[in-house]
């Protein structure tokens, strides 16, 4: 066996190479984060291998910094295998009580590792290709977050300008009330457009579902409106709504990407009721590979959602809140799956009123639901069925 260890940087990797005797093949040197340092990497071990399935490469999980050579290794077919930094630090200090920690110590600490009997799982190219949906359920993420920010932000501005408004429409945040608030952004300016005007303007932007009654009724409270008239807020709210409508646009720019990458999986979570697209997507990129957990308890534990414990001494806490540690992504799609799974499923509809009997609050509720959820999801996964209602 020859086993490659690599400490990854943002400008060069530090690698080293041994075999299963312990004999060095290349001791420690560096390659360039570039195209030809990669290649010099590949043609190193292609002289000392020549069975692939015999050599194995590690490196630390960087972020960023090692997705590129990490897609590299694995298009050349070389078994990758990703190490936690806090598992490589503890594996160092096994080695030695000296405190020494170069890059040229962590490759060849890596190396020793995959030599070890360290429960390590290669990575796959599943994986790896996982990581463009996880890379667009988390720019969604906080898309939509910053969205939601400049929605309260026309709120704000429209109760200053035109307070009136709200009250007359269902929410502030439709189409037809954008439409109006970007061509007359203040109640002084809808108070003298000519009544005509303004009603083929609610009418095209509504789709004809609002018409000449509404555009009077709208008229007539910013003719007695208190609102202020501020340019400078106008200005703003004009300039809001423009970036809410763009990011209404890339949104759906990515849902649409999220979509594609979903129909190619086929994955049987979306036959659950009240799972959609998007949240199903966040779910399966932020859990990977299900066979790294080996029960539904440990997802729900890298979600955050496993009660936490207290005992000291003969005091033993009975009110454990959740833990909200691991993925906070992961802990939101499956919190907010499951409201909507409650809603379309009678099984957990049952399950969630049956709690709620006991006396639970709506939050505990749920948060039993969602463990029902993941076992649920945990399932389908291993098994690829469908779910049966």
């Amino acid at each position: 066996m020859i086993v490659v260890g690599i400490d990854v940087a943002k400008n060069k990797h530090d690698c080293f190479v041994m075999n299963s005797e312990g004999e060095v093949l290349f001791n420690s040197f560096v390659i360039q984060n570039n195209r030809e340092g990669f290649e010099s990497l590949y043609e190193k071990i292609c002289s000392v291998a020549d069975d692939f399935t015999k050599v194995k490469v590690g490196l630390e999980a960087t972020g960023h910094y090692s997705y590129n050579i990490l897609g590299y290794l694995l298009d050349k077919g070389l078994s990758t295998y990703v190490i936690n930094p806090l598992h490589t630090n503890l594996y160092r200090k096994s080695l030695s009580l000296r405190k020494t920690k170069t890059d040229k110590v962590d490759a060849r600490t890596i190396a020793a590792m995959l030599l070890s009997d360290v429960n390590l799982k290669s990575y796959s190219n599943a994986l790896y290709h996982n990581e463009e949906l996880k890379s667009l359920t988390r720019y969604r993420f906080d898309k939509v977050k910053e969205r939601a920010k400049l929605r309260v932000s026309i709120s704000r501005l429209v109760n200053i300008l035109f307070p009136e408004l709200e009250k007359l429409v269902p929410t502030l945040h439709i189409t037809s009330v954008y439409e109006l608030l970007s061509q007359f952004s203040s109640a002084k300016q809808i108070a003298s457009v000519h009544l005509t005007k303004l009603t083929n303007l609610l009418s095209t932007s509504s789709k004809g579902h609002y018409g000449k009654d509404k555009a009077e009724e709208i008229r007539n409270a910013a003719r007695i409106s208190i609102g202020s008239d501020m340019p400078a807020k106008s200005l703003e709210l004009k300039h809001t709504i423009k970036l809410i409508r763009e990011l209404d646009s890339e949104i759906k720019e990515i849902e649409f990407h999220i979509k594609s990458i979903m129909d190619k999986l086929n994955s049987p979570i979306l036959t659950i009721p009240g799972i959609s697209y998007r949240m199903g997507a966040m779910i399966i990129a932020e859990i990977g590979d299900f066979d790294n957990f080996s029960s539904p308890d440990k997802i729900l534990a890298y979600a955050g959602l496993s009660p936490s414990t207290y005992q000291s001494g003969l005091l033993i806490s009975t009110h454990s809140r959740m833990e909200k540690r691991g993925s906070k992504y992961l802990r939101y799609a499956l919190f907010n799956a499951t409201k909507f799974v409650c809603n379309w499923d009678d099984t957990f509809a049952e399950y969630f009123a049956k709690k709620r009997s006991e006396g639970k609050h709506y939050n505990v509720a749920i948060s039993h639901a969602c463990k029902k959820l993941i076992r649920v999801i945990y399932h389908l996964e291993a098994t690829g069925e469908a779910y049966c209602r």
